[in-house]
């Protein structure tokens, strides 16, 4: 029998991504990372700065999933949140962190000020993540990942979180090109092919439409069986030819 791969969800904390005044990149770049892995991303969500929602919110996807990952809220300023929601979800104290301190105390020296003291405030029962961007760490505590909002940073947070992590089965996925036509002139065969791959994911995603220039849409198959995908992809290749649809690999 077949260990089903782990599942995740993503937490976005931050009113400037709600705003627009921030643009939220972290979720694609954790995505990324996780389907490496072959963790399931199950889903994300993008919240504001207010505690109890970040409470609510975080108890209902630990509960749910392997996996959270939050991104957002663990920085000097008052807004900055994310650390006071974890330690109540999580029903601990929120206290200064010996090793955080030492880390920060280092890195800004004469200057290490009480508002940068709030980012040594870890979880009781946590455990550092390693920030080699700006020293200032991210937290673990139970399955939930705490990192910060910053893409960089937060990038360079997931060299340490990965070996923390359970891996599965890596998803592995073929594109065919179909251009000339849009995705209604290809959506029976598509479907088709779905129905007799079932343990398959069969995508459409169309480009052009509406624009001037080629139109057409990429098909894409996916699913943790290689040998599978790759039979799959070109049998959907010559149903789109047997109907004079020319689709290409890419």
């Amino acid at each position: 029998m077949t260990t089903p791969s782990p599942t995740a969800a993503v937490l976005v904390i931050g009113d400037e991504v709600l705003s627009g005044r921030t643009q939220d990149t972290n979720t694609n770049t954790i995505a990324r990372f996780l389907s490496a892995l072959g963790i399931d991303l199950i889903e994300a969500r993008v919240i504001g700065d207010d505690v109890e929602r970040i409470v609510a919110v975080l108890n209902e996807l630990r509960a749910a999933y392997d996996y959270v990952f939050t991104t957002g809220g663990i920085g000097p300023t008052h807004d900055d949140m994310t650390a006071d929601a974890v330690a109540q979800a999580f029903g601990v104290a929120l206290p200064e962190h010996p090793e955080a301190l030492a880390i920060l105390s280092r890195r800004y020296g004469a200057d290490f000020n009480t508002a940068r003291r709030r980012m040594a405030r870890i979880p009781d029962g946590g455990s550092l993540i390693a920030n080699p961007v700006t020293d200032a760490p991210g937290f673990q505590i139970g399955n939930v990942f705490v990192m910060a909002g910053v893409p960089k940073i937060m990038t360079a947070m997931l060299e340490d979180v990965a070996p923390r992590l359970r891996t599965g089965a890596v998803v592995h996925s073929r594109t065919l090109r179909v251009t000339g036509v849009g995705e209604g002139s290809v959506a029976d065969i598509l479907s088709a092919a779905a129905r007799a791959n079932r343990e398959l994911s069969f995508g459409s995603y169309p480009f052009g439409h509406g624009s001037v220039g080629e139109i057409g849409t990429n098909l894409v198959v996916r699913g943790r069986e290689e040998a599978a995908v790759d039979a799959a992809a070109s049998g959907l290749q010559s149903e789109l030819a047997a109907a004079g649809i020319k689709a290409t690999p890419a």
